[in-house]
């Protein structure tokens, strides 16, 4: 089912896979294959899917979500997802499942805690649209903005140190991340003449341009709770 690109680009990881397997920590079986959803499914269980994880073997596997009330160490749900996804792409279906079940007996649920694997933007929107309050936190990987740039909220732009203003210009759809974000773009006169042009911009680039994460008011409002006495 796969394109004759992604076949290709699989055809030459699996090359390299096959010339360094055994450098690799745990494994050593040189000219092994580089297995892929792309190119292996099984035939007899063909839900199951093959899963990376770091240290494990690649396999066909199932992904297990578990959720418990950790007052009472009760499990309130359990389903088995395509192994083949991540853990933050299936908080919304278990969510909407369990915030039902829980109603239906009586129980309002109020705090959503999780582990950085099911942080993204996209799950805190989603979490406060349904009136959960969500104690994830975020990866490593997120920022607010450039280092040493300021937000300023009510006019939706970020201040330079050098207090000039970079304005919001556009929002779009991170082609390799698939996740939606924010443009942010200085003038190009903006940025003449200033005594950090050369440390802010580069050697090539004409004028300040960087891109945020949509969600950042949600990602902050996670972590103000993560940080706070209650997280």
């Amino acid at each position: 089912s796969a394109s004759e690109k992604e076949l290709n680009a699989i055809k030459g990881r699996n090359k390299k896979w096959a010339k360094d397997q055994d450098q690799r920590p745990g494994a050593g079986n040189k000219g092994a294959k580089y297995t892929s959803n792309k190119t292996h499914y099984s035939p007899t269980d063909p839900d199951a899917r093959i899963s990376v994880k770091p240290g494990k073997a690649r396999k066909l596997n199932y992904l297990g979500q578990l959720s418990v009330d950790t007052a009472h160490h009760v499990i309130t749900d359990i389903r088995a997802y395509h192994a083949d996804g991540k853990d933050n792409q299936q908080l919304p279906d278990i969510v909407k499942r369990l915030q039902g079940r829980l109603w239906k007996h009586g129980l309002y649920w109020e705090n959503c805690v999780a582990d950085t694997g099911y942080s993204s933007g996209e799950n805190y929107a989603f979490l406060e649209a349904r009136g959960l309050k969500s104690f994830i936190p975020p990866h490593g990987t997120y920022k607010g903005g450039p280092e040493g740039f300021v937000y300023v909220e009510e006019d939706d732009h970020y201040l330079c140190p050098q207090g000039k203003v970079i304005p919001f210009t556009k929002v779009f759809l991170d082609s390799r991340t698939k996740t939606k974000k924010k443009e942010y773009r200085a003038r190009k006169h903006v940025c003449l003449g200033c005594p950090l042009r050369e440390r802010c911009l580069g050697k090539s680039a004409q004028e300040k341009k960087f891109s945020v994460t949509y969600y950042r008011a949600e990602y902050e409002r996670n972590i103000a709770r993560v940080e706070g006495p209650q997280g």
